[in-house]
């Protein structure tokens, strides 16, 4: 079987939530870490990818959940690859109306009743058919994943796994890293050298790579290049052709924007584009 792979948009009137469908073969994702939580069901073959230092497998009827912020990579564990569903939602939306919002005990769990319910919310959802139907069951869903498998604390420091929160135990170096963090952000599309970053939070180029990958799971270069892919994606969804979002997020040009919008989300940036932009374009 060929590679593929479709990304949804719903939106509940609060919150958007991205939905992929795909099958790979070959297809290797860098490693990266998303914002959201990923919520993975597998319908064909086994995947297996690199989470907390543990090589971890995921087969037909294995529900994945990942938490944000957390390095990962993915890729298929046999040689015929893998299928799956994977949801994206943020932590308000997986947590919504909840003041306890704790983490779940393991990545890759084995529960039928809760894998079920999680393709049958993806499916509807990718359908479009029935919003009312398919959310009302994104939301038994959720409610089931959290009962069943959910703590009322995240497995490591709740202040570690925010998307990019230090992890570094010292106060004053996570001061650094944000400091560094907001520098990056300034302006995507014109980083900084490694010295001026160095000499801005008064560290040696050599603590600063050890400090930030401490804090975040990835030296700068890496992380900036997978904050570039995010905000390529939000414009994309809004409309923007690759050729435009190529310059506006950071990207030397289109093909350096394709080749790592890839490897981070498993479809090229004109795919990602017309899939959520039809998805907008169905009748409520």
């Amino acid at each position: 079987m060929g590679e593929s792979a479709e990304w949804t948009r719903f939106d509940d009137g609060r919150h958007a939530l991205d939905l992929l469908t795909a099958s790979y073969r070959r297809h290797q994702f860098a490693r990266h870490s998303h914002v959201t939580y990923a919520i993975g069901v597998v319908t064909r073959g086994e995947e297996q990818f690199h989470y907390r230092g543990e090589l971890r497998r995921a087969g037909v009827g294995s529900l994945a959940i990942l938490e944000p912020g957390e390095p990962h990579d993915g890729m298929a564990a046999r040689p015929e690859g893998w299928a799956y569903r994977v949801l994206y939602p943020t932590e308000a939306m997986l947590f919504d109306g909840r003041t306890d919002r704790g983490g779940f005990r393991e990545p890759i769990v084995q529960d039928p009743r809760t894998v079920q319910l999680v393709r049958a919310a993806h499916e509807e959802l990718t359908a479009g058919l029935d919003p009312l139907a398919a959310h009302s069951r994104l939301v038994w869903a959720f409610e089931a994943m959290i009962q069943r498998h959910g703590t009322r604390t995240r497995s490591r420091d709740a202040a570690s796994l925010r998307p990019g929160a230090p992890r570094a135990s010292d106060a004053a170096a996570a001061r650094k890293v944000a400091e560094i963090r907001d520098r990056l952000l300034a302006d995507l599309r014109c980083a900084p050298s490694l010295r001026e970053l160095a000499a801005g939070v008064e560290l040696s180029p050599f603590h600063l790579l050890r400090v930030f990958r401490e804090a975040t799971g990835f030296p700068p270069h890496a992380w900036l290049v997978l904050e570039r892919v995010c905000h390529a994606r939000h414009l994309l969804a809004a409309g923007r052709t690759p050729a435009e979002v190529a310059g506006a997020a950071g990207f030397a040009d289109q093909a350096h924007l394709t080749r790592w919008f890839k490897r981070v989300t498993g479809v090229t940036p004109a795919a990602f584009r017309n899939s959520v932009q039809d998805a907008a374009r169905q009748p409520a």
